[in-house]
């Protein structure tokens, strides 16, 4: 693949304006933590929680309830994806956390929050289609995952929060992720057919509102971190453990999806959708519920991290892999 073609592929999977934004919100969050932190004359609360309301309106419009409906032929594949997005990946963390002993033990609940985080939607499909994988069938399982991820994600936190020290009620977590994200997401797919067609043609622009709602959203969360110096006591050596220790996650749980596709029987297409869909792990999903689950904008802040570095090397070395499926499924 040219060099240019490379290029292509990681705009494409979300390397490129929108992650150099996220450095960007993080730079501003510790050079100007005044304009970001609660002491801000900003109504950062008031216009994320707008800002949410909208990003997940517009997702819900994206979604086509007939595809949704065809997808649910191919069963096995699907309660595989959803098995090691929700259940295989969360304990295998939690293994992990238990016998290694160098990542501090305030990054732990980044990590296991990190682990029972839905699949992300545009990186795995467009994956899936580079791979020449079965992409119908990414369509259908990016999206029922960001669905189950509004009620499956703060109900894990409810139970393993406890092991970090985090007191969630489930319940007030749940109906407010049920105001924010799922009542507008059923509002826009009840209005797909109305309003889609007259969408379609923006969705890129449409984008830049997620990307934005995003980037406020880190940016606070970091300004209050540094604003209380949360980060004060680590090294820089921390960080790269940190993200050592995300890119060894991805391989991990990449070779355990493999390891169950051969023993069911998936052709070659479907295993490649399992392998991406089921390895994938969504920062926008993660940003958002985290905002609901933990309102406090400096444990957030700390929570994000890890969710951060996992996103980044999940984007690079599934790539990488794409890439490699498509010049052997060619050759």
């Amino acid at each position: 693949m040219k060099s240019s073609g490379i290029v292509g592929l990681l705009n494409k999977v979300g390397i490129n304006g929108f992650l150099l934004g996220l450095f960007a919100a993080i730079f501003l969050g510790w050079i100007f933590p005044q304009f970001g932190s609660a002491k801000s004359d900003i109504p950062w609360k008031e216009i994320i929680n707008i800002g949410i309301g909208l990003v997940f309106f517009f997702y819900g419009v994206k979604l086509d309830p007939k595809q949704l409906r065809s997808g649910l032929q191919n069963w096995k594949l699907h309660v595989l994806i959803q098995l090691a997005t929700f259940l295989i990946f969360p304990l295998l963390v939690l293994g992990i956390l238990k016998i290694v002993p160098w990542i501090e033990d305030d990054f732990k609940l980044g990590i296991t929050y990190l682990s029972v985080l839905p699949s992300t939607v545009s990186a795995s499909v467009v994956m899936v289609s580079l791979a020449r994988g079965n992409i119908p069938a990414a369509i259908f399982n990016a999206s029922i995952s960001s669905l189950l991820g509004v009620v499956i994600t703060p109900a894990w936190m409810g139970i393993l929060g406890n092991s970090s020290g985090l007191e969630l009620d489930f319940t007030s977590t749940l109906g407010e992720l049920t105001l924010k994200v799922l009542l507008p997401v059923f509002l826009g797919v009840s209005l797909h057919k109305l309003i889609f067609p007259k969408l379609e043609k923006h969705l890129s622009k449409l984008k830049m509102l997620d990307q934005t709602v995003i980037m406020i959203i880190v940016y606070t969360s970091f300004a209050q971190s540094f604003s209380q110096e949360v980060f004060s006591p680590y090294q820089l050596s921390t960080l790269f453990k940190i993200s050592f220790s995300m890119l060894i996650l991805f391989f991990l749980i990449w070779a355990i999806i493999e390891l169950f596709s051969r023993f069911l029987g998936f052709k070659l297409e479907d295993r490649i959708t399992a392998l991406f869909c089921g390895s994938k792990k969504s920062l926008v999903q993660g940003v958002v519920i985290g905002k609901v689950i933990f309102p406090d904008p400096a444990i957030l802040g700390l929570v994000l991290l890890p969710v951060m570095l996992y996103h980044i090397q999940q984007l690079i070395a599934g790539s990488i892999i794409a890439s490699w499926f498509a010049r052997n499924k060619k050759a």
